[in-house]
């Protein structure tokens, strides 16, 4: 489990036209659109905004809502074969319930079809059981919050438990740097200088669903397209007080250990005061030495 907890790790882990380019935050140019640039000489602070992109943790902190509040699911999981068949399935509607610090679920209802099980009922598919891991309750579970910790926090855990958070940190805080995942280096660090370098980064004005937002985007510069691990990471910042509407991203990385390809859709609300996930897509192949390759896509359907 170890290591397949340490290969999620390493699965997971941030175009209009360019009138601007300010060097004020980074050391390599932001491109931004014409709205940007009226919002900016009108007073806006883009420095202030980008500062906000670099060290925004409230994209991770609504995940780690669910294990605080109660929801609904809707659960699309389905596993293909090398020819684009489905050679297993699960979809399901499952209920989750949070009081007093614990939390439970209930399966509403649930269908598989081929060996999406082992005979022992455990997922036979290494992607499913990152889905469990990510958005099933099994048993009671208690003590749970939704404080965002951080690296220094997991140290002193077994190997399982920092795989599990180098995990979360690269689906959940993309962009970021993350320790100890083999073979990769810094190249999930997106905005330190030797990464940075090889991204372009846009920063555009975009109505999204009837929301008027900051989109920023990060896209490998053709020269380092093969040593990168991120095709694309685009945010969609909702204008009035910055909270993340949607985020997309496509990773993938070759070695001789593994290889992957990745592409995950997410949008947010915000209920209350909280930004929460509504719906998630998943679109991944991946393989690692001694094990078979999975191609697996999913999504996820949440209602409070």
């Amino acid at each position: 489990m170890r290591k397949i907890f340490l290969l999620f790790s390493v699965l997971f882990s941030l175009t209009a036209r360019a009138q601007y380019q300010d060097t004020s935050v980074f050391a390599y140019p932001i491109q931004m659109d014409d709205v940007v640039v009226t919002a900016a000489r009108g007073g806006w602070d883009v420095a202030a905004f980008i500062r906000r992109v670099q060290t925004d943790t409230t994209f991770f902190k609504s995940f780690k809502t669910l294990r605080v509040k109660s929801f609904t699911a809707h659960n699309d999981i389905r596993v293909y074969d090398s020819k684009g068949r489905v050679d297993a399935s699960l979809v399901s509607n499952t209920r989750t319930n949070a009081a007093n610090g614990c939390r439970t679920m209930d399966v509403l209802d649930e269908k598989t079809t081929g060996d999406f099980y082992k005979r022992n009922g455990e997922y036979k598919y290494y992607t499913a059981d990152l889905y469990a891991y990510l958005f099933f309750t099994k048993g009671r579970i208690c003590n749970q919050n939704d404080i965002v910790g951080n690296t220094m926090q997991e140290r002193g855990k077994g190997q399982l438990e920092k795989s599990k958070y180098q995990l979360k940190q690269l689906i959940f805080n993309p962009g970021s740097k993350i320790d100890g995942i083999p073979f990769m280096g810094d190249k999930a660090a997106i905005f330190e200088p030797d990464q940075a370098k090889k991204y372009d980064f846009k920063l555009n004005s975009e109505e999204y669903n009837g929301v008027e937002c900051y989109v920023f985007k990060a896209i490998p510069k053709a020269d380092y397209a093969d040593d990168v691990v991120y095709n694309e990471l685009s945010t969609w910042f909702r204008k009035s007080d910055y909270s993340i509407v949607a985020r997309d991203y496509s990773l993938s990385y070759k070695t001789l250990a593994y290889d992957f390809d990745v592409r995950m859709q997410v949008r947010t609300k915000l209920l209350g005061d909280r930004l929460v996930p509504t719906n998630i897509s998943y679109d991944g192949n991946w393989h690692v030495f001694g094990k078979k390759r999975e191609r697996v896509k999913f999504t996820t359907t949440l209602s409070y």
